[in-house]
Protein backbone atom coordinates (compact mmCIF):
# COMPACT_ATOMS: atom_id res chain seq x y z
CA UNK A 1 0.00 0.00 0.00
CA UNK A 2 1.65 3.50 -1.21
CA UNK A 3 0.91 6.81 0.76
CA UNK A 4 0.77 9.81 -0.40
CA UNK A 5 1.04 13.57 1.00
CA UNK A 6 -2.02 15.14 1.40
CA UNK A 7 -2.95 18.46 3.66
CA UNK A 8 -5.34 19.25 5.33
CA UNK A 9 -7.37 22.57 6.70
CA UNK A 10 -9.82 23.07 9.48
CA UNK A 11 -12.09 26.64 8.79
CA UNK A 12 -11.30 28.12 12.04
CA UNK A 13 -6.93 28.01 10.68
CA UNK A 14 -5.73 24.84 11.67
CA UNK A 15 -3.45 23.33 8.52
CA UNK A 16 -2.54 19.76 9.13
CA UNK A 17 0.27 17.65 6.63
CA UNK A 18 -0.98 14.14 6.70
CA UNK A 19 -0.63 10.53 5.00
CA UNK A 20 -3.40 9.78 2.05
CA UNK A 21 -4.61 6.58 0.90
CA UNK A 22 -7.40 5.93 -1.34
CA UNK A 23 -8.60 8.54 -4.12
CA UNK A 24 -6.34 11.79 -4.68
CA UNK A 25 -7.52 15.02 -5.26
CA UNK A 26 -9.49 17.79 -3.23
CA UNK A 27 -12.68 17.21 -1.06
CA UNK A 28 -14.16 19.36 1.03
CA UNK A 29 -17.15 18.59 3.93
CA UNK A 30 -17.77 18.90 7.44
CA UNK A 31 -15.62 17.30 9.87
CA UNK A 32 -17.13 14.93 13.17
CA UNK A 33 -16.01 12.31 15.17
CA UNK A 34 -17.50 8.46 15.37
CA UNK A 35 -16.86 6.82 18.83
CA UNK A 36 -17.53 3.42 17.67
CA UNK A 37 -14.74 0.71 18.32
CA UNK A 38 -15.78 -1.55 15.63
CA UNK A 39 -17.99 -1.79 12.26
CA UNK A 40 -16.18 1.24 10.16
CA UNK A 41 -17.18 -0.13 6.95
CA UNK A 42 -21.19 -0.41 8.11
CA UNK A 43 -20.19 3.49 8.99
CA UNK A 44 -18.58 4.41 6.34
CA UNK A 45 -21.26 3.30 3.50
CA UNK A 46 -24.28 4.98 6.16
CA UNK A 47 -25.63 7.44 3.91
CA UNK A 48 -26.33 9.63 6.50
CA UNK A 49 -22.51 10.67 6.64
CA UNK A 50 -22.99 12.47 2.70
CA UNK A 51 -21.17 15.55 2.83
CA UNK A 52 -18.48 14.75 5.92
CA UNK A 53 -15.65 13.72 6.85
CA UNK A 54 -15.68 10.90 9.30
CA UNK A 55 -12.64 11.37 12.25
CA UNK A 56 -12.77 7.75 14.02
CA UNK A 57 -11.62 7.64 17.52
CA UNK A 58 -10.79 3.90 17.13
CA UNK A 59 -6.94 4.47 16.39
CA UNK A 60 -6.39 1.29 14.43
CA UNK A 61 -8.48 0.97 11.17
CA UNK A 62 -8.73 -1.37 8.39
CA UNK A 63 -7.69 -4.88 10.15
CA UNK A 64 -11.22 -6.25 9.19
CA UNK A 65 -11.39 -5.73 5.52
CA UNK A 66 -13.80 -4.71 3.75
CA UNK A 67 -16.58 -6.65 1.65
CA UNK A 68 -19.67 -6.13 0.09
CA UNK A 69 -22.26 -7.58 1.93
CA UNK A 70 -21.66 -5.25 4.87
CA UNK A 71 -22.15 -2.62 2.80
CA UNK A 72 -25.39 -0.31 3.58
CA UNK A 73 -25.65 1.56 1.17
CA UNK A 74 -25.09 1.20 -2.86
CA UNK A 75 -21.76 3.43 -2.52
CA UNK A 76 -20.16 5.20 0.42
CA UNK A 77 -21.14 8.83 0.36
CA UNK A 78 -18.87 10.31 2.91
CA UNK A 79 -16.66 13.19 1.59
CA UNK A 80 -13.26 11.34 3.48
CA UNK A 81 -12.08 9.79 6.66
CA UNK A 82 -9.40 10.53 9.11
CA UNK A 83 -7.76 7.38 10.64
CA UNK A 84 -4.66 7.57 13.37
CA UNK A 85 -3.00 4.12 11.82
CA UNK A 86 -3.92 2.41 8.87
CA UNK A 87 -3.23 -1.43 9.02
CA UNK A 88 -1.14 -2.64 5.98
CA UNK A 89 -3.19 -6.09 6.63
CA UNK A 90 -6.62 -7.50 6.46
CA UNK A 91 -7.31 -10.42 8.73
CA UNK A 92 -10.91 -11.52 8.22
CA UNK A 93 -12.01 -14.67 6.22
CA UNK A 94 -14.87 -12.51 4.90
CA UNK A 95 -12.70 -10.01 3.79
CA UNK A 96 -12.82 -9.36 -0.41
CA UNK A 97 -10.58 -6.29 -0.17
CA UNK A 98 -8.62 -4.11 1.81
CA UNK A 99 -9.63 -0.20 2.98
CA UNK A 100 -7.23 1.64 0.39
CA UNK A 101 -8.43 -0.63 -2.12
CA UNK A 102 -12.11 0.06 -0.86
CA UNK A 103 -11.65 3.90 -1.05
CA UNK A 104 -9.84 3.56 -4.43
CA UNK A 105 -13.04 1.70 -5.52
CA UNK A 106 -15.59 4.38 -3.82
CA UNK A 107 -13.58 7.60 -5.10
CA UNK A 108 -13.01 7.71 -1.26
CA UNK A 109 -9.98 10.09 -0.17
CA UNK A 110 -8.87 8.31 2.71
CA UNK A 111 -6.31 10.77 5.73
CA UNK A 112 -4.18 8.14 8.24
CA UNK A 113 -0.60 9.16 10.43
CA UNK A 114 -2.60 12.09 11.80
CA UNK A 115 -3.23 12.76 15.62
CA UNK A 116 -6.98 11.85 15.42
CA UNK A 117 -6.93 12.57 19.86
CA UNK A 118 -6.45 16.17 18.85
CA UNK A 119 -8.54 16.21 16.14
CA UNK A 120 -11.37 14.93 18.41
CA UNK A 121 -10.79 17.42 21.18
CA UNK A 122 -10.71 20.65 18.83
CA UNK A 123 -14.15 19.48 17.10
CA UNK A 124 -15.22 18.76 21.18
CA UNK A 125 -14.48 21.84 22.16
CA UNK A 126 -15.09 24.30 18.66
CA UNK A 127 -18.12 21.88 17.20
CA UNK A 128 -18.66 20.32 14.20
CA UNK A 129 -16.55 22.13 11.40
CA UNK A 130 -15.81 22.32 7.85
CA UNK A 131 -12.44 21.36 6.45
CA UNK A 132 -10.71 20.68 2.64
CA UNK A 133 -8.26 17.74 1.83
CA UNK A 134 -5.84 17.80 -0.74
CA UNK A 135 -3.34 16.17 -2.73
CA UNK A 136 -3.60 18.97 -5.16
CA UNK A 137 -3.04 21.76 -3.05
CA UNK A 138 -0.31 22.81 0.05
CA UNK A 139 -0.65 26.27 1.07
CA UNK A 140 -2.56 27.71 4.06
CA UNK A 141 -3.74 30.90 1.30
CA UNK A 142 -4.54 28.60 -1.16
CA UNK A 143 -7.01 25.89 0.92
CA UNK A 144 -8.28 28.18 2.86
CA UNK A 145 -9.49 30.33 -0.05
CA UNK A 146 -11.30 27.51 -1.85
CA UNK A 147 -12.77 26.32 1.61
CA UNK A 148 -14.37 29.99 1.77
CA UNK A 149 -15.85 29.60 -1.16
CA UNK A 150 -17.27 26.29 -1.04
CA UNK A 151 -21.14 25.61 0.31
CA UNK A 152 -21.64 24.99 3.43
CA UNK A 153 -23.41 21.68 4.17
CA UNK A 154 -26.78 22.85 5.47
CA UNK A 155 -26.71 24.45 1.81
CA UNK A 156 -26.91 21.23 -0.19
CA UNK A 157 -29.83 18.94 -0.46
CA UNK A 158 -27.47 15.66 0.14
CA UNK A 159 -30.58 13.43 0.30
CA UNK A 160 -31.26 13.88 -3.57
CA UNK A 161 -27.92 12.47 -4.20
CA UNK A 162 -28.45 9.46 -1.69
CA UNK A 163 -31.98 8.34 -2.60
CA UNK A 164 -32.49 5.63 -4.31
CA UNK A 165 -33.30 6.40 -8.26
CA UNK A 166 -35.69 3.55 -8.59
CA UNK A 167 -38.34 2.35 -6.27
CA UNK A 168 -37.39 -1.46 -5.57
CA UNK A 169 -39.23 -4.04 -3.16
CA UNK A 170 -36.74 -5.04 -0.39
CA UNK A 171 -36.49 -8.90 0.08
CA UNK A 172 -33.99 -9.51 2.34
CA UNK A 173 -34.22 -10.32 6.18
CA UNK A 174 -31.60 -11.04 8.95
CA UNK A 175 -28.11 -12.04 8.59
CA UNK A 176 -27.50 -15.99 8.25
CA UNK A 177 -24.39 -16.70 9.76
CA UNK A 178 -24.45 -20.03 9.10
CA UNK A 179 -23.79 -19.15 5.19
CA UNK A 180 -22.59 -15.47 5.79
CA UNK A 181 -25.61 -14.29 4.23
CA UNK A 182 -28.32 -12.33 3.89
CA UNK A 183 -32.00 -14.49 4.13
CA UNK A 184 -34.34 -13.99 1.02
CA UNK A 185 -38.34 -13.43 2.56
CA UNK A 186 -41.27 -14.45 0.67
CA UNK A 187 -43.03 -10.99 -0.91
CA UNK A 188 -46.00 -12.85 -2.20
CA UNK A 189 -46.82 -13.90 1.80
CA UNK A 190 -50.23 -12.78 2.32
CA UNK A 191 -49.64 -12.64 6.32
CA UNK A 192 -46.97 -10.15 5.22
CA UNK A 193 -47.86 -6.65 5.27
CA UNK A 194 -46.75 -3.38 3.14
CA UNK A 195 -45.76 -0.59 4.17
CA UNK A 196 -43.77 2.42 2.04
CA UNK A 197 -40.28 3.25 3.26
CA UNK A 198 -39.12 6.69 2.12
CA UNK A 199 -35.18 6.97 1.45
CA UNK A 200 -34.11 9.86 2.59
CA UNK A 201 -30.53 7.83 2.76
CA UNK A 202 -31.84 4.45 3.97
CA UNK A 203 -29.10 1.88 5.24
CA UNK A 204 -29.86 -1.58 4.56
CA UNK A 205 -29.78 -2.88 8.13
CA UNK A 206 -33.09 -0.57 8.90
CA UNK A 207 -34.77 -2.67 5.68
CA UNK A 208 -33.59 -5.97 6.77
CA UNK A 209 -35.28 -5.27 10.44
CA UNK A 210 -38.64 -4.07 8.84
CA UNK A 211 -38.80 -7.14 7.06
CA UNK A 212 -37.47 -9.46 9.80
CA UNK A 213 -40.45 -7.68 11.48
CA UNK A 214 -42.89 -9.64 9.15
CA UNK A 215 -43.32 -6.75 6.74
CA UNK A 216 -42.95 -6.41 2.79
CA UNK A 217 -41.34 -3.22 1.79
CA UNK A 218 -41.59 -0.90 -0.90
CA UNK A 219 -38.67 1.67 -1.15
CA UNK A 220 -39.20 4.98 -3.06
CA UNK A 221 -37.42 8.26 -4.21
CA UNK A 222 -37.63 11.01 -1.56
CA UNK A 223 -39.11 12.56 -4.23
CA UNK A 224 -42.80 10.63 -3.66
CA UNK A 225 -46.12 12.26 -4.67
CA UNK A 226 -47.94 11.88 -0.70
CA UNK A 227 -51.71 11.68 -2.43
CA UNK A 228 -50.52 8.54 -4.08
CA UNK A 229 -49.78 7.01 -0.66
CA UNK A 230 -52.87 8.01 0.76
CA UNK A 231 -54.70 6.50 -2.42
CA UNK A 232 -53.29 2.94 -1.32
CA UNK A 233 -53.60 3.50 2.23
CA UNK A 234 -57.05 4.24 1.91
CA UNK A 235 -57.06 0.95 -0.51
CA UNK A 236 -55.96 -1.15 2.05
CA UNK A 237 -52.74 -1.42 -0.26
CA UNK A 238 -50.43 -0.15 2.52
CA UNK A 239 -50.78 -0.44 6.32
CA UNK A 240 -48.15 2.64 7.56
CA UNK A 241 -45.22 4.75 5.95
CA UNK A 242 -41.58 4.69 7.53
CA UNK A 243 -39.21 7.96 7.16
CA UNK A 244 -35.25 6.83 7.27
CA UNK A 245 -32.68 8.37 8.28
CA UNK A 246 -30.20 10.63 5.86
CA UNK A 247 -27.30 13.45 5.89
CA UNK A 248 -27.69 17.09 5.91
CA UNK A 249 -29.54 19.51 7.65
CA UNK A 250 -33.43 18.51 7.79
CA UNK A 251 -34.37 22.17 7.81
CA UNK A 252 -33.20 22.53 4.45
CA UNK A 253 -35.02 19.99 3.22
CA UNK A 254 -38.50 22.13 2.85
CA UNK A 255 -40.10 20.12 0.20
CA UNK A 256 -40.09 16.95 1.76
CA UNK A 257 -41.09 18.29 4.84
CA UNK A 258 -44.17 19.55 3.31
CA UNK A 259 -44.51 16.13 1.45
CA UNK A 260 -44.70 14.66 5.30
CA UNK A 261 -47.11 17.28 6.44
CA UNK A 262 -49.74 16.18 3.68
CA UNK A 263 -49.56 12.57 4.94
CA UNK A 264 -49.82 13.55 8.94
CA UNK A 265 -53.03 15.09 8.03
CA UNK A 266 -54.79 11.70 7.10
CA UNK A 267 -53.46 9.79 10.57
CA UNK A 268 -51.31 7.35 8.35
CA UNK A 269 -49.36 5.10 10.70
CA UNK A 270 -45.66 6.69 10.17
CA UNK A 271 -42.05 5.47 11.88
CA UNK A 272 -39.48 7.76 11.86
CA UNK A 273 -35.88 7.21 12.49
CA UNK A 274 -33.04 9.94 12.85
CA UNK A 275 -33.62 12.06 9.61
CA UNK A 276 -37.36 10.96 9.60
CA UNK A 277 -37.55 11.64 13.45
CA UNK A 278 -36.43 15.23 12.56
CA UNK A 279 -38.57 15.81 9.52
CA UNK A 280 -42.08 14.66 11.66
CA UNK A 281 -40.85 17.30 14.11
CA UNK A 282 -40.52 19.61 11.55
CA UNK A 283 -43.60 18.71 9.29
CA UNK A 284 -45.44 19.69 12.86
CA UNK A 285 -44.22 22.46 13.41
CA UNK A 286 -41.36 22.26 15.71
CA UNK A 287 -38.04 23.24 13.80
CA UNK A 288 -34.84 21.08 14.73
CA UNK A 289 -31.73 23.15 15.64
CA UNK A 290 -27.97 21.54 15.59
CA UNK A 291 -26.23 20.52 18.08
CA UNK A 292 -22.35 21.41 18.87
CA UNK A 293 -20.78 18.27 17.61
CA UNK A 294 -23.87 16.32 17.36
CA UNK A 295 -24.04 12.83 18.46
CA UNK A 296 -21.97 9.87 16.56
CA UNK A 297 -21.01 6.86 17.70
CA UNK A 298 -22.21 3.39 19.92
CA UNK A 299 -22.94 2.61 23.29
CA UNK A 300 -24.98 5.50 24.20
CA UNK A 301 -27.51 5.26 26.94
CA UNK A 302 -30.91 6.17 26.49
CA UNK A 303 -33.88 6.15 28.60
CA UNK A 304 -37.21 4.75 27.34
CA UNK A 305 -39.80 6.01 29.13
CA UNK A 306 -43.12 3.42 28.25
CA UNK A 307 -40.94 0.58 29.98
CA UNK A 308 -38.36 2.86 32.59
CA UNK A 309 -35.87 0.87 30.98
CA UNK A 310 -31.86 1.68 29.76
CA UNK A 311 -30.99 0.70 26.03
CA UNK A 312 -27.72 0.87 24.86
CA UNK A 313 -27.55 2.68 21.30
CA UNK A 314 -26.07 3.72 18.01
CA UNK A 315 -26.22 6.95 17.13
CA UNK A 316 -25.51 9.43 14.04
CA UNK A 317 -26.96 12.75 13.92
CA UNK A 318 -26.04 16.70 14.16
CA UNK A 319 -29.74 17.64 14.78
CA UNK A 320 -32.22 17.55 17.51
CA UNK A 321 -35.58 18.31 17.73
CA UNK A 322 -36.70 20.82 20.56
CA UNK A 323 -38.61 20.69 24.10
CA UNK A 324 -41.21 22.29 22.83
CA UNK A 325 -42.25 19.16 21.11
CA UNK A 326 -43.63 18.01 23.85
CA UNK A 327 -46.96 20.38 23.03
CA UNK A 328 -48.06 17.75 20.12
CA UNK A 329 -45.86 14.51 21.56
CA UNK A 330 -45.11 12.41 24.47
CA UNK A 331 -41.42 12.26 24.92
CA UNK A 332 -40.41 8.58 25.15
CA UNK A 333 -36.80 8.77 24.87
CA UNK A 334 -33.82 10.85 26.40
CA UNK A 335 -30.18 10.62 25.68
CA UNK A 336 -28.28 10.20 29.57
CA UNK A 337 -25.27 11.51 27.89
CA UNK A 338 -26.47 15.52 27.25
CA UNK A 339 -30.04 14.75 28.57
CA UNK A 340 -31.65 15.64 24.66
CA UNK A 341 -34.89 13.94 22.85
CA UNK A 342 -34.01 10.45 21.77
CA UNK A 343 -38.04 10.14 20.69
CA UNK A 344 -41.44 10.69 20.94
CA UNK A 345 -45.05 9.44 20.38
CA UNK A 346 -46.99 12.22 18.94
CA UNK A 347 -50.64 12.39 20.81
CA UNK A 348 -53.61 11.23 19.58
CA UNK A 349 -51.89 9.78 15.91
CA UNK A 350 -50.75 6.14 15.10
CA UNK A 351 -46.89 8.09 14.24
CA UNK A 352 -43.93 7.75 16.70
CA UNK A 353 -40.24 8.30 16.17
CA UNK A 354 -36.67 7.89 17.33
CA UNK A 355 -33.19 9.84 16.56
CA UNK A 356 -31.20 6.57 17.68
CA UNK A 357 -30.77 3.73 15.32
CA UNK A 358 -32.36 0.34 16.76
CA UNK A 359 -31.29 -1.24 13.71
CA UNK A 360 -28.05 -1.24 15.36
CA UNK A 361 -25.33 -1.69 12.66
CA UNK A 362 -22.72 -1.47 14.20
CA UNK A 363 -24.16 -1.43 17.93
CA UNK A 364 -26.28 -3.39 20.14
CA UNK A 365 -29.72 -4.21 19.85
CA UNK A 366 -31.90 -2.99 22.67
CA UNK A 367 -33.78 -0.59 20.96
CA UNK A 368 -34.66 -2.98 17.89
CA UNK A 369 -38.17 -3.70 19.38
CA UNK A 370 -39.14 -0.90 17.75
CA UNK A 371 -39.25 -2.03 14.57
CA UNK A 372 -42.13 -4.62 15.60
CA UNK A 373 -44.20 -1.93 17.64
CA UNK A 374 -44.27 -0.36 13.80
CA UNK A 375 -45.40 -3.94 12.46
CA UNK A 376 -47.99 -4.43 15.17
CA UNK A 377 -49.30 -1.18 14.07
CA UNK A 378 -49.49 -1.41 10.96
CA UNK A 379 -51.18 -5.19 10.99
CA UNK A 380 -53.85 -3.34 13.09
CA UNK A 381 -54.51 -1.02 9.89
CA UNK A 382 -55.28 -3.85 7.36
Amino acid sequence: MELHDIWLYFEHGVLIKAKGFGAKGTSIGEAVFNTSLSGYQEIISDPSYAGQFIVFCMPEIGIVGCNEKDMESRQAFAKGVLIRNLSNIKSNFRATENLDSFFRRHNLIGICNVDTRSIVKMLRDNGAMMMIASTQMQTREELCSVLQKAKKIHEINYVQEVSTKENYIHDCSIFNFKNFDYEKIDINDKDRKKIIAIDYGIKRNILNELTRAGLVVEVVNEDFNPHDLIKRYEAKEIGGIFLSNGPGDPLFLQNQIKKVKVLIKTKIPMFGICLGHQILSNAHGFPTYKLQFGQHGGNHPVKNYSDNTLEITSQNHNYNVPESICEVATITHRNLFDNTIEGVQYKDSPIFSVQHHPEASPGPKEASTLFTKFAKIVTSTL
